[in-house]
């Protein structure tokens, strides 16, 4: 196949898988609402409120994998764009699920997985800005939200030193455009706490 068939399949997929939500199917199990417990966020550090910390770790794993297989698969088969894209739509999927009328997580973890399936040396300075920022703020959505910038500064210093390519550069910015669109609140609640 063509690279551009195997980008117009690699969308339409990562979205789907992405759009899975386990944080929502589990909670569903034990007759939990996620969205109306917490910060009704769909993802691992809300159900670790709701159900406990080893349902957290479960469904933060799943996040990862369903951006994490989505881009590896694609990426062997299709190339490292079909991949990019594949992880991208995996994201994008999250955030957006059909299944929850459009109202998706915040994309932390399918972002982790994502970058891990298709550029794995993007995830060392993210990983480490996010457990400095989570350890000195004591909060997981300035840590992302910290990490989600330093995801977009690794890919444009990478591509400026030419480490990375034009395409990983634009997949590093986008995906941490995404991040940063669904941690809003956690921006601005930030930005009131210093006024």
């Amino acid at each position: 196949m063509t690279p551009l068939m195997w980008w117009l399949m690699a969308a339409p997929a990562g979205y789907l898988l992405g759009s899975v939500n386990p944080a929502a199917w589990i909670a569903r199990v034990f007759g939990v609402d996620i969205r109306q417990v917490g910060s009704g966020n769909p993802g691992a550090t809300n159900i670790g409120r709701a159900l406990g910390p080893r349902w957290a770790v479960l469904v933060g794993a799943l996040d990862i994998l369903k951006g994490f297989l989505p881009a590896l698969i694609f990426g062997i088969l299709g190339g490292e764009i079909a991949g990019e894209i594949a992880g991208l739509a995996a994201v994008l999927g999250h955030v957006t699920s059909p299944w929850l009328h459009g109202r998706g997580g915040k994309g932390v973890a399918t972002t982790l997985g994502a970058i891990l399936g298709v550029q794995p040396w993007l995830a060392i300075p993210v990983l480490i800005v996010f457990f400095i920022g989570v350890k000195v703020f004591h909060r997981v959505g300035l840590g992302a939200v910290m990490a989600a910038v330093a995801l977009a500064v690794s890919g444009i210093i990478g591509g400026i030193a030419g480490w990375f390519d034009p395409s990983d550069v634009i997949f590093s910015i986008v995906l941490a455009g995404l991040v940063l669109w669904r941690h809003q609140r956690n921006i601005r609640a930030a930005i009131a706490s210093r006024i």
